[in-house]
């Protein structure tokens, strides 16, 4: 695996990660509602924890397939 090849799967890694650390966001923020439910209904509550679950598993799918394309990529 070349330089760029590498460089391709380091960033894959990266954006599956930070898709795995924005899922668990959004769980732990939805299990906290109950102690912060004024603030959570007021900004957006279950919408905003919708959105951020579903562009945190496009990250993580995203990280997924860049990871996917390069090892595949050399065969």
């Amino acid at each position: 695996m070349g330089g760029q090849d590498a460089a391709v799967v380091g960033l894959g890694i990266l954006a599956a990660l930070l898709g795995v650390g924005g899922i668990i966001g959004a769980i732990r923020t939805r299990r906290r509602r109950a102690e912060i439910a004024p603030t959570y209904g007021s900004t957006g509550g279950i919408v905003f924890t919708v959105v951020q679950l579903g562009c945190a598993g496009a990250l993580l799918l995203g990280g997924v397939i860049l990871i996917a394309v390069v090892l595949l990529g050399k065969r």
